[in-house]
């Protein structure tokens, strides 16, 4: 998500499975008798496009600002630092709109506590890991290639749940993520085989993977921290995040980039990146709808199809050839996934009907 996806992505998801309703979101019935079907359809199939939009354009503008040949623009933990900026500003602005009534009256009031920020830095380090090395890797990768490269998530929190939290998994899951594995090396085979891999990519994408399994964990740990505001957490978390990019961006020279770059007083760069900015922040709330209304099972698929449509879409918009091996890794890929998450809703759904079960392990299954 990658947001940097990731990212919002994250904190949302661990909210919404487990925390308070999310001000921003619509209320749900409570009671009231249930929109009609065909309401109800349109209303899921307008969240699902809205959060296919959304994801799709953000990776594309994020290529865009990475690597473009027209940018020129060698400055990733710039652009990076840019969208985390906004997203606090957004924040902090939807939390003085709550003044203005619906729909940001729920939204809690946003002030900076040196303590809490202390507390939350263990996760702010994670995040800067986790939307850092996902903007390197699709800088340094296509965006057809960027699903694959970036697909050893569910690996990593497979094996981190059984280090850390003692979790073991069940004999489907693990088969799925040997296929995922086994699409991940075939797409590396195949991208070398077409001249077009890069290593460098290729290790920012595991790391990127690592980090997202690593954040969802200290996101649950730190929440409590923020008394379960998805929205505190955000904010803590990007302040941080722009605090900590400083030294890395004056480390790594990206101000002296800045300053002979030739389009930094371009208003169409700003704008670009602006616009990127917003999609980071807004792929958060559109999961979240796109949970709500559905279920996390019904958006793991949809995010599964969204990136088999998205790797189709830069196969013909950057006009490339595949062979039929690369588009096997991708359906090995997606496919594990898929089976993946279909396992786990499984499994999930029978340790919650099972009333033998106690109410800790049916807590603990659903994160």
């Amino acid at each position: 998500m990658s947001r940097a996806q990731l990212t919002r992505t994250g904190i949302l998801r661990m909210a919404l499975g487990g925390g308070g309703a999310d001000p921003l979101l619509p209320a749900e019935g409570g009671g009231g008798r249930r929109a009609p079907f065909l309401l109800r359809a349109l209303r899921i199939a307008v969240v699902v496009c809205l959060y296919w939009f959304t994801s799709i354009a953000m990776v594309f503008l994020n290529k865009y600002l990475l690597d473009s040949p027209s940018l020129r623009l060698d400055a990733p933990l710039f652009v990076t630092f840019f969208q985390c900026a906004l997203t606090a500003a957004l924040c902090l602005g939807l939390s003085l709109g709550a003044a203005c009534g619906p729909p940001c009256a729920g939204l809690p009031t946003l002030r900076l506590d040196p303590k809490v920020s202390r507390s939350v830095l263990p996760l702010s380090a994670v995040f800067i890991g986790m939307v850092t090395s996902n903007n390197l890797c699709l800088k340094h990768v296509g965006v057809a290639f960027y699903n694959v490269g970036r697909s050893l998530t569910t690996v990593f929190n497979v094996l981190l749940s059984y280090l850390l939290l003692k979790q073991t998994t069940s004999l489907y899951a693990l088969l799925a993520c040997g296929v995922i594995i086994g699409g991940f090396w075939l797409g590396v085979d195949q991208e070398g085989a077409e001249g077009t891999l890069s290593w460098t990519g290729i290790c920012f994408g595991i790391l990127a993977s690592l980090c997202v399994s690593l954040n969802a964990i200290y996101t649950k740990k730190v929440l409590p921290v923020v008394d379960g505001s998805i929205w505190r957490l955000t904010f803590y978390n990007n302040i941080n995040a722009c605090v900590l990019f400083f030294p890395l961006m004056v480390l790594l020279g990206e101000f002296r980039t800045l300053y002979h770059f030739d389009k930094l007083g371009s208003p169409s760069f700003w704008g670009m990146m602006t616009l990127g900015g917003v999609f980071g922040f807004a792929i958060g709330y559109v999961t979240g709808l796109q949970i709500k209304f559905t279920s996390p099972l019904t958006h793991n698929v949809s995010g599964t199809a969204k990136a088999c449509a998205q790797t189709v879409l830069a196969v013909i918009y950057f006009e490339e050839t595949k062979s039929f091996l690369w588009w096997t890794s991708n359906l090995m890929v997606l496919g594990g996934s898929f089976a993946y998450t279909w396992v786990k809703g499984l499994e999930m759904r029978k340790v919650q009907e099972d009333p033998n079960v106690k109410s800790g392990e049916r807590n603990e299954t659903g994160v």
